[in-house]
């Protein structure tokens, strides 16, 4: 079973690069939910929709998020109404919102919730949340205290970061399946997703960055920084933010305590010549995916590195 942590448009990404070279039963999808939150009375959960979406062949390729070809008639019209009209939700995205709230208000849990979502979607793979209770990314800014949405949609991530909380973590549990899926995976791997704001809120709930540690199988991380820039969104501001370089070792310092193994672009070549000088094993390829054909390439270059990892175990 290959495990996946994933969040952000990056994430999504490689996941429809699995789906096409993984067997479906095979694969487990680790969400945020960190980004959550509710919007016209409705529990929307943008992280686990994208990889839903993703995996069903619903996803825009235009936006990176919501469903292909959607009309936003419902949005026009609440603003219209007077309505917060700044996160948008289109028309068929509203349905699966409407869906998830009703599930949980019947008494059933997200976990539940998307698991009857992706049935509903024929998803084969496991798409679980981090956890069923609720966690919020919080940013201190200059503006005062965001919500996630509120910094990343709403201002456009322009304003100044000064500071990161994952409100509700330390009480939080794991989902369900979440720690058992780490402890009988062949392999996990972190999605190119910001390690601050995507995977930082999933580590942030008591048991997961634990498991990871003992962890007995190969840990892969695609970087979501090339060349010294994050691929797309705040990733790189973010991290400077935490103390972390902007850079493949600012990847590398996040998961530090469990990593074994970092794939980065061609683009980052001389700095990760540097990184092997420790213990980490750093490999290269084109990670910028604009086509299901890089989606693709991408997928099997990382899953061909874990056949490699487990030889050289073998051989040791």
């Amino acid at each position: 079973m290959i495990v996946v942590f994933t969040g952000g448009t990056g994430g999504a990404k490689l996941v429809q690069g699995l789906h096409q070279v993984v067997a479906p039963e095979q694969l487990t999808v680790i969400v945020n939910t960190g980004d959550d939150l509710e919007w016209w009375g409705l529990h929307v959960s943008p992280d686990i929709d994208s990889v839903l979406y993703a995996l069903a062949g619903m996803l825009s390729k235009d936006r990176g998020w919501g469903v292909g070809g959607d009309s936003f008639r419902c949005l026009e019209r609440m603003k219209e109404l007077g309505q917060q009209s700044w996160f948008s939700l289109g028309d068929l995205d509203l349905a699966t919102h409407l869906t998830r709230t009703a599930i949980l208000r019947s008494g059933k849990s997200l976990s539940e919730a998307t698991a009857e979502l992706a049935a509903k979607m024929g998803i084969r793979e496991h798409v679980l949340p981090m956890s069923d209770d609720r966690v919020s990314t919080m940013l201190g800014t200059a503006h005062g205290t965001l919500t996630f949405q509120e910094y990343f949609v709403r201002e456009r991530h322009q304003v100044e970061v000064r500071a990161v909380r994952f409100v509700g973590a330390e009480q939080a549990r794991p989902a369900p399946g979440v720690t058992d899926s780490i402890e009988h995976a062949d392999a996990v791997i972190f999605a190119p997703s910001n390690p601050v704001t995507s995977i930082g809120p999933i580590l942030a709930v008591p048991g997961i960055r634990q498991a990871l540690r003992k962890c007995s199988v190969p840990v892969i991380a695609v970087s979501p920084i090339v060349g010294g820039a994050a691929v797309s969104g705040p990733a790189g501001k973010l991290m400077e933010m935490m103390g972390w370089p902007c850079s493949i070792s600012g990847v590398a310092k996040a998961y530090e305590d469990f990593l074994d193994l970092l794939v980065v672009d061609k683009a980052d070549e001389c700095e990760a010549e540097r990184l092997r000088s420790g213990s980490l094993r750093v490999e290269c390829t084109r990670t910028i995916m604009r086509s299901d054909e890089d989606k693709r390439v991408l997928a099997q270059f990382v899953l061909r590195q874990l056949t490699e990892s487990r030889v050289a175990a073998a051989l040791h």
